[in-house]
Parts: C-alpha cells; sequence; structure tokens
C-alpha cells in the first residue's frame, strides 16, 4: 500500500464517521423527536430507540412528553350576578403529537401562550355563566370539569391533551370585597328572619291545632262525664226508690241526715228554726226517748 492510500483511507473513514455521527440519534424513553428539514418539521419519533436522519439536512429536536403545568396570572372575572371575582388557575398538559404541535404553534413558547389565552377564555366563559356564591361553594368542582371539557376539545387539534385544571384561589377585588362581604351579612340575616318567620308561624299552627283538640277533648270528656253522672244519678235514684219502698222510716231518717250534715257545717252556718219545726223531728224524738 503506498503512502498517499493510508491518508485518504483515514480521510474517508473520518468522513464516514462524521456523516453517521450526523444521521443517527437516540430518543430517550421520556421524550419524542421531531425531525426538522431546513427549519420545518417533517417527521417525529415518539418511541424510544435509535433512529436515523438525512446528514446536514435534517435537524432534532427533542420534546418532553412528561406532564406540564400551564401555569397563568390571576384572571379577573365578571359573574352572572354582575361582581368581579379575581380567579388564579392553572393546568396540567403533556404534547401527545410534537409534529401537529409545531405545525400549529411553531415553537413551544407559543404553544403555551396559546393554551394560556384558551384557558383563560374557558375560564371566563364557565365562571361568568354563574354567580359568585357558586363558585366559591359547592359546585367548584363541576365548574373545573366544564372548565377542563372547553380546555380539552380547543386544545386537541394543536396536539395537547389536558390532564387537569384546577383553581388556586378565587377571591373577590380588594374595592369591593368589603361590600360583598356586608351584602352576603344582609342576605343571611334576610334569610334568617325569615326562616324564624316562617317557623313562628307553622308554631301558631301548631298551638292552634293543640288548642282546638284540647277543647274537643274536655268537651268529649265533659260529655262523657254527664252522661256517666246521669246514669250514675238515674241508678241512685232507683236505689233510693226501692229503699224507700222498703223502709220508709229508715230512707226519711237517712235523709235528715244528709239534711244535717249539709247544713251543720262546722259553725259557719246560723239556723234560726223553732224547736217544733220538722227539721228537728228526730232530735226532739232521741230527747223523747232519753226521757
Amino acid at each position: 500500500m503506498s503512502r498517499l492510500s493510508l491518508p485518504l483511507i483515514g480521510i474517508v473513514l473520518a468522513v464516514v464517521l462524521v456523516i453517521l455521527f450526523n444521521s443517527a440519534f437516540i430518543v430517550p424513553e421520556t421524550h419524542s423527536a421531531l425531525v426538522f428539514r431546513f427549519g420545518e418539521p417533517k417527521n417525529q419519533y415518539t418511541e424510544a430507540g435509535l433512529r436515523f436522519k438525512t446528514p446536514f439536512i435534517e435537524n432534532v429536536r427533542f420534546i418532553d412528553q412528561r406532564n406540564r403545568n400551564l401555569d397563568q396570572e390571576p384572571t379577573e372575572i365578571i359573574a352572572r350576578n354582575q361582581e368581579r371575582l379575581i380567579v388564579d388557575a392553572f393546568a396540567r398538559y403533556k404534547i401527545t403529537d410534537p409534529l401537529l404541535f409545531y405545525q400549529r404553534v411553531s415553537n413551544e413558547e407559543r404553544g403555551e401562550r396559546r393554551l394560556g389565552s384558551i384557558l383563560e377564555d374557558s375560564i371566563r366563559a364557565v365562571l361568568g355563566s354563574v354567580t359568585v356564591d357558586e363558585i366559591i361553594s359547592e359546585r367548584r368542582s363541576e365548574l373545573m370539569g366544564q372548565i377542563q371539557e372547553q380546555l380539552t376539545t380547543s386544545a386537541r387539534p394543536l396536539g395537547v391533551e389536558i390532564i387537569d385544571v384546577k383553581i388556586r384561589r378565587a377571591d373577590l377585588p380588594q374595592t369591593n370585597s368589603e361590600a360583598v362581604f356586608q351584602r352576603m351579612i344582609a342576605e343571611r340575616r334576610q334569610l334568617a328572619q325569615q326562616y324564624r318567620s316562617e317557623g313562628n308561624e307553622r308554631a301558631n299552627q301548631i298551638r292552634a291545632q293543640a288548642d282546638r283538640q284540647v277543647i274537643e277533648i274536655k268537651a268529649q270528656a265533659e260529655e262523657e262525664a254527664q252522661k256517666i253522672r246521669g246514669a250514675a244519678d238515674a241508678q241512685r235514684n232507683a236505689i233510693f226508690a226501692s229503699a224507700y219502698g222498703k223502709d220508709p222510716e229508715f230512707f226519711a231518717f237517712y235523709r235528715s241526715l244528709l239534711a244535717y250534715e249539709e247544713a251543720l257545717q262546722d259553725g259557719e252556718t246560723t239556723i234560726l228554726l223553732s224547736p217544733e219545726s220538722e227539721f228537728f223531728r228526730y232530735f226532739n224524738n232521741l230527747q223523747g226517748n232519753r226521757q
């Protein structure tokens, strides 16, 4: 082999190595690769492994396939009840189609600005259709789902998948927070007064119903008592009549004793009668018997 052939072989080997070095590349598991030709995206590789490109004509840009955060400046929205609210939200997303993403938005910086604009529009559209009370209460999860749905629909044509949307904070502007707070207090007081009025009305109805029931029960009891007293009086009269028929003298004596008991009550009654009065007949007889 001549002396000139050795340097030539070395040059050829060097050129081959340079070509191989500029042709082969490795795609990591956490990334995808986008192949550009003269600055235009032409192909993509989403699976890890060894890949090749045209040397000196095509270049490779690697895209992180892991989840990304889309942070946003707090957005001021006007709720349905015309109240202003400062909403601080963020989204998590990932680029699922790098080629489509770069064809639509050119680069990642412009892509994030586009997604941020879409997120802001979705927040305004959803939260602007409800009241502030609904935003800061139990409907927040439902509203977040609606925002995510709108953002997903708008981001899909960009080759982006939306994973989650969250609201960090929803505050009233400092200028009107005190006024809104006082209004909320007034509304709660008005609602409490309404509940108290309804409760008092219901209590009065219950009391009136109870009073009617008491009157009805007393009337029924009195009627039943009158019937029982009437039956007892009839039975007593029947017994008295039967006793009178058997022994009129004893019956007269018994009736006189009852009259004495009713008339002579512990010195509370003064009676002026003749000693020969029929009222003292049994007393007179008692004195006669003693003599």
